[in-house]
């Protein structure tokens, strides 16, 4: 809750101080860190180390949710324009640098969205995080960057080392659907992660731990992909408004072009157009 509340009063202060902030970044950056209350402070934080489903519902909420509402505020942004001239400088330095690449690279980001699951779920780090709470801390923190690295590279809204395809982005996107589908069959025909800590947690009310864990491979498959949805729809109106844009810019380099009489009177069309007259041209 501390960090929560520092990290949204830090936000609020230096937006403030943009003039031209848009208040949508604002409330998305807002809006992620309430999901993190919501899932640590609520009954899902109460209960998430006694019932199967309610920790698949946390995990994914914290990979696949609170990151992009975070990425859609933009952060990296408004922290270069707030902080001081050296930091920011900093800051731009490492962000161009070769291993800022390499993080941002569409095969680095898809292991950076799938991988954590594969740790958590099919490895003794299940059981370590509900039984010691500082492990089930940084598992938390480990979800949220993940998640971040990924859509802060695929959004695009904060500037990032190497440009995106935005076809690539999506499929990524569709490569984790059917992670999460794999991931789901595994956990819900394969044996009961951390049997023991369940059967004794157990409130006595609820589900059985078979039906614990099918409930919660289901959140995991179904509720990921549900998830992820907003993501899909943020992309494609980021690469429509980009086609306008780059339309836009050809339309108003050709009128130029028309204007002083530089414009090409002969070839085929997609010699005249300037975004493939690189692609498609003599040699």
């Amino acid at each position: 809750m501390v960090v929560v509340l520092a990290l949204g009063a830090a936000y609020v202060v230096a937006a403030r101080k943009q003039e031209t902030w848009a208040p949508g970044r604002t409330t998305a950056f807002l809006a992620g860190l309430a999901t993190i209350v919501l899932v640590t402070c609520s009954f899902l934080g109460v209960y998430d180390t006694t019932l199967f489903w309610i920790r698949a519902t946390q995990n994914t909420v914290l990979l696949m949710v609170t990151p992009l509402l975070l990425a859609l505020g933009a952060p990296i942004t408004l922290l270069m324009s707030a902080a001081p001239p050296g930091l920011a400088a900093w800051l731009r330095h490492h962000g161009r640098s070769a291993f800022a690449k390499f993080l941002t690279f569409p095969l680095t980001v898809t292991v950076v969205l799938i991988a954590p699951f594969v740790i958590i779920y099919l490895t003794p780090l299940y059981g370590l995080a509900l039984d010691y709470p500082v492990v089930g801390g940084l598992v938390r923190v480990f979800l949220i960057a993940a998640g971040f690295l990924y859509f802060y590279s695929r959004v695009a809204l904060d500037p990032t080392p190497r440009g995106g395809s935005h076809l690539v982005s999506v499929w990524i996107s569709f490569t984790e659907v059917v992670f999460d589908g794999a991931l789901g069959l595994v956990l819900w025909l394969g044996p009961l992660l951390a049997p023991a800590h369940y059967a004794t947690a157990h409130p006595g009310w609820g589900p059985d731990p078979r039906t614990d864990q099918i409930i919660g491979a289901g959140v995991l498959w179904i509720g990921g992909d549900v998830a992820g949805l907003p993501f899909v729809g943020a992309l494609f109106v980021r690469w429509v408004r980009d086609d306008q844009k780059r339309a836009k810019q050809i339309d108003e380099r050709l009128n130029e072009e028309a204007e002083s009489g530089e414009a090409p009177t002969g070839g085929l069309w997609w010699q005249n157009d300037p975004e493939l007259a690189e692609r498609f041209r003599r040699r």
